[in-house]
């Protein structure tokens, strides 16, 4: 065997162990990929019941729903479509109606949602105050205006 045909087969080998490790990490985290998807997403695409996904949207005004301590019920909204949500489990103090949240659990089979962890996000609006300082010093961002 040549040196030219040695080395060939040395690379060869050596991608398709590469080849195989990549897919076997890829195998291993099919099962913690959560995907995110709106209320008009899930409707629209029928997510079977039990699928993990990340939902996301508006929780809708009136619609928050505090039945005994911890638990609570409210719908998230995309202004297309509604999906009412179960919680369990201590509100972020950022919760509140109106405002942006992400909700991580299962789709139940009635199609509602049954969350296991809820994250607020801040509204649109929000910048940290190093970066709203170097906007207004550029003339670029004025107070009360949305992020550039």
């Amino acid at each position: 065997m040549t040196r030219k045909r040695r080395r060939l087969l040395v690379i060869s080998c050596a991608l398709g162990v590469l080849g195989i490790a990549a897919g076997l990490v890829l195998f291993a985290l099919n099962d913690t990929i959560v995907f995110f998807r709106t209320p008009s997403e899930i409707a629209r695409e029928g997510t079977a019941p039990g699928t993990r996904v990340r939902l996301g949207g508006l929780v809708k005004d009136g619609s928050v729903l505090h039945t005994d301590g911890t638990h609570v019920r409210f719908v998230v909204t995309d202004g297309g479509a509604d999906m009412g949500v179960s919680y369990a489990g201590l509100l972020p103090d950022l919760f509140r109606e109106g405002q942006g949240v992400i909700a991580e659990g299962v789709v139940a089979p009635d199609g509602s949602f049954t969350a296991d962890s809820v994250l607020a996000k801040h509204d649109e609006t929000y910048m940290p105050k190093e970066v709203a300082d170097a906007l207004k010093k550029q003339g670029v961002w004025k107070e009360g205006e949305a992020t550039p």
